[in-house]
C-alpha cells in the first residue's frame, strides 16, 4: 500500500513505513544531519565552556571560580530545555514533527552563530557573560524541542523490525556532533594555538555553524510528515491539549523514563559537557596534557560512540530495547570505574582508552533509547511524552553534571568522589529500566491507542 493511498483512504500502513527504501533512506539522511548539526551547535559550546568562556566571560570571578560559572551556563541551558520540549511536544502533537524539526534547527544555528561574534568582558563588560547566557538558554530551548521530533520521524517511518536502528540514526548525531565539534576545535587549536585560539581561533567553529544550518535546513525540507502524524491528521483525533492528558494519565511513566536517560545522560556529560577536556588541559591541574592531544582523544571516542550507538540500536532490534539496556548498563559501570584511573596516568594514550573504554556503555545505552520512548506513549500524546521525559532526564542527568564534577574534586582534592558520583547515576538507570516492560514492536499507528495506554510500569495496569 503507498502512503498516498494510504493518506486518500484513511488507512494506516500495517507496519507505520512509508512506501519506498529510497524514502525511507531519506528520512535517515536527514535526521542524521540535522541532529548532528544541532549537537554540533550545543557541544561546541559545552566544550568552549571548558577550554575558553571562563577567561574570556567570567575572568573578574577569579580562576577558579570563573570556571564553575562557566560549567553553570552549560547546566543553565537545560533548566530551559523542558520548555522547549512542551512548546515543541504542543506544537508536533497538534501541527506535526516536521515543522517543529525545523524551527529548532534555525533557533540553533542562529544562536551559535552569534555566540561567535559576541564581545568579551574586556569589551563590553558584564553585558558580555549576559548576552552569553541568554544566547545558551535559546540554544537549550531548541535542543530541548529537537529530539523527540527527529526520534519519531525516524521510529515512526520505520519497518516494526527495525525500529531501534532505524531509531539509531537521530541518536547518531549525539556522537557525531561531538566529533565534528572535538574536530573543528582541534584543527582550529593547531592552526592557532596559544593566545591566537583564545583571541580569534575559538570563533571560527560557531561561525561554522551559518554554513551547516543552511545544509541541514535544505535536507530536512525535502522529508515527508510522520505517517503517525498524517493518520491522526485526517482522523481529527489529534490531542488537544496533550501535555494536560500527558501529565494526568502518565506522570509516572515520565519519571522513570526520564531516570533511564539522566543514567546515560550524566556519564556522557564528562565530555560533551567540557568536564574532561577542562580537567586534562588544566596546566595547574594533575594531567596537564595539550589541548590539541585532548580534542584529538575526545574526537576519537566520539567515533568509537558512533559505532556502539549504532550498534545499540540494532541489538535492540534482535534482543529487545530492555534487554540491550541491561548489557549497556553494565558496561557503563565499567567505564566509569576506569575512567579517572586512565585519565590520570597523564599519557595522552591511555585518556583516548578510558574515553574509548567508556563509550561501549554510553551507546548501548542510547543507540536503542528512541524506540523504546516511541514505544512508551499513545500515538496522539507520543511527542510531548518523549521529548519531556527526555528533557527532564537531561536535568536530572546531565544539565549539572560537569559543575557537580568540578565541585567535588575541588572539595576532595581527588576524582574518586566523581567516580562514585557517576556510578550512582548508572545504578539508577538501570534501576529504572527494570521497572518498564519491554513494549518492543508494539503498533504505533492511532488504531492501537488503547493497547498504547496500558501502562509499561511495571505494577501499574493503565496509566
Amino acid at each position: 500500500m503507498s502512503a498516498e493511498h494510504s493518506r486518500r483512504s484513511g488507512g494506516f500502513t500495517p507496519t507505520g513505513t512509508i512506501s519506498t527504501a529510497a524514502d525511507r533512506r531519506r528520512v535517515v539522511f536527514a535526521t542524521v544531519v540535522g541532529t548532528t548539526v544541532e549537537w554540533y551547535d550545543f557541544f561546541l559550546y559545552s566544550t568552549a565552556a571548558g577550554l575558553v568562556f571562563g577567561q574570556l566571560f567570567f575572568a573578574p570571578a577569579g580562576p577558579g571560580f570563573a570556571q564553575i560559572l562557566s560549567f553553570l551556563t552549560v547546566g543553565l541551558s537545560f533548566l530551559f530545555r523542558p520548555l522547549g520540549a512542551f512548546l515543541a511536544g504542543h506544537l508536533g502533537d497538534k501541527y506535526g514533527r516536521r515543522i517543529v524539526l525545523m524551527l529548532t534547527l534555525i533557533l540553533m544555528g542562529a544562536s551559535t552563530t552569534l555566540i561567535g561574534v559576541l564581545p568579551t568582558y574586556d569589551v563590553i563588560g558584564i553585558a558580555a557573560p549576559i548576552l552569553l547566557i541568554l544566547l545558551r538558554i535559546l540554544q537549550g530551548i531548541s535542543a530541548g524541542g529537537e529530539w523527540g521530533g527527529a526520534v519519531l520521524m525516524a521510529v515512526e517511518h520505520a519497518p516494526k523490525a527495525k525500529r531501534s536502528l532505524f531509531g539509531a540514526s537521530p541518536q547518531l548525531g549525539v556522537p557525531l556532533g561531538l566529533l565534528l565539534a572535538s574536530g573543528i576545535l582541534a584543527l582550529m587549536a593547531l592552526i592557532a594555538p596559544g593566545d591566537a585560539f583564545l583571541a580569534w581561533g575559538w570563533r571560527v567553529p560557531f561561525l561554522l555553524s551559518f554554513v551547516l544550518i543552511l545544509v541541514g535546513h535544505y535536507v530536512r525540507k525535502k522529508v515527508e510528515e510522520s505517517p503517525v502524524f498524517v493518520e491522526l491528521s485526517e482522523r481529527k483525533e489529534k490531542t488537544q491539549a496533550p501535555i494536560v492528558q500527558l501529565f494526568r494519565k502518565h506522570a509516572v511513566l515520565v519519571i522513570i523514563a526520564a531516570l533511564v536517560f539522566a543514567g546515560n545522560n550524566a556519564v556522557g556529560y564528562m565530555t560533551t559537557g567540557g568536564y574532561i577536556q577542562r580537567y586534562a588541559t588544566n596546566p595547574n591541574g594533575p594531567v596537564g596534557l595539550a589541548t590539541a592531544d585532548v580534542l584529538g582523544a575526545v574526537t576519537l571516542s566520539a567515533v568509537s560512540w558512533l559505532v556502539f550507538t549504532a550498534i545499540g540500536g540494532w541489538i535492540g532490534d534482535k534482543i529487545g530495547r530492555r534487554n540491550t539496556y541491561f548489557v549497556g548498563w553494565a558496561a557503563q559501570l565499567v567505564g566509569v570505574l576506569l575512567l579517572f584511573p586512565l585519565v590520570n596516568t597523564g599519557s595522552v594514550g591511555m585518556l583516548a582508552l578510558g574515553l574509548v573504554v567508556l563509550t561501549v556503555g554510553l551507546g548501548l545505552t542510547y543507540g536503542p533509547q528512541a524506540a523504546l520512548y516511541a514505544e512508551l506513549f499513545p500515538a496522539s500524546i507520543r511527542f510531548s511524552g518523549v521529548s519531556i521525559s527526555y528533557a527532564i532526564g537531561a536535568i536530572l542527568g546531565g544539565a549539572f553534571a560537569p559543575t557537580i564534577a568540578q565541585a567535588l574534586v575541588d572539595a576532595t582534592g581527588g576524582t574518586n568522589a566523581v567516580t562514585v558520583y557517576l556510578a550512582g547515576m548508572t545504578v539508577i538507570g538501570f534501576l529504572a529500566t527494570l521497572l518498564l516492560r519491554d513494549r518492543s514492536g508494539i503498533p504505533l499507528g492511532p488504531d492501537h491507542e488503547a493497547e498504547q495506554s496500558v501502562s509499561p510500569v511495571r505494577g501499574l495496569q493503565r496509566a
